[in-house]
């Protein structure tokens, strides 16, 4: 399925897609304030796709392929490093920038199967702007997204359907890491790293010991 069409709403949830990272005055030390990934809009559309990839595999996929392990391990790997990253971020923004490209890198190896798969079994990609994939797009832009949102089609609709409702899916995930990578990579060159950080501290504190001295 080619790449979905961006539109002014879909811009600014990325953009707002990490909270800003607290001011170095409202934050005591040089760890900052970190986690929350649940609260990042890629975490639970990319949670959707991983189940949505078991189930799909489990229905239509022979256990015993390698294929089979392939997909659910990409779609593992394009959710947990989401959080994973999110975790370490506080120690280390560079490790928070490599688990989330590995995220995104995942779910572009997971896209090819599912575009593969319809390839393969000679069905239909949904053309961006068929019925069912604005269907899929507008349902995706709900709030409080999770799994029994699309647990009906994923477990009752055909092949062919499901593969394109996944494709869709990570369309729109893979859309949100890519804005979510470049607040990243802003993130690092505005605050730099942890090094950065602790200088930073260093200073300030050796500061304020010089003014009590001064005041002593």
């Amino acid at each position: 399925m080619p790449e979905r069409k961006k539109n002014a709403t879909d811009a600014t949830k990325a953009t707002d897609a990490r909270p800003s990272p607290p001011s170095r005055e409202s934050h005591e030390g040089f760890i900052p304030l970190h986690g929350g990934y649940e609260k990042l809009f890629s975490y639970p559309k990319t949670q959707i796709i991983y189940d949505a990839t078991i189930r799909f595999c489990d229905r239509f996929i022979d256990k015993r392929s390698r294929t089979h392990d392939q997909m659910v391990q990409a779609a593992r790997s394009g959710n947990k490093n989401i959080a994973e990253g999110s975790r370490i971020s506080g120690t280390s923004k560079e490790a928070e920038l490599k688990l989330t490209n590995v995220a995104r890198a995942s779910l572009e190896e997971l896209l090819g199967d599912y575009q593969d798969y319809l390839r393969q079994h000679g069905h239909k990609l949904w053309d961006k702007n068929s019925k069912e994939a604005l269907y899929v797009r507008k349902l995706g832009k709900k709030d409080n997204l999770s799994y029994e949102d699309f647990r009906e089609f994923i477990e009752t609709r055909p092949a062919e359907t499901v593969a394109n409702i996944l494709i869709s899916l990570i369309h729109q995930a893979n859309y949100l890491l890519d804005q979510q990578l470049r607040r990243l990579e802003k993130d690092f060159l505005a605050e730099g790293g942890l090094r950065e950080r602790m200088t930073r501290a260093r200073l300030a504190a050796r500061a304020r010991q010089s003014r009590g001295g001064a005041h002593g």
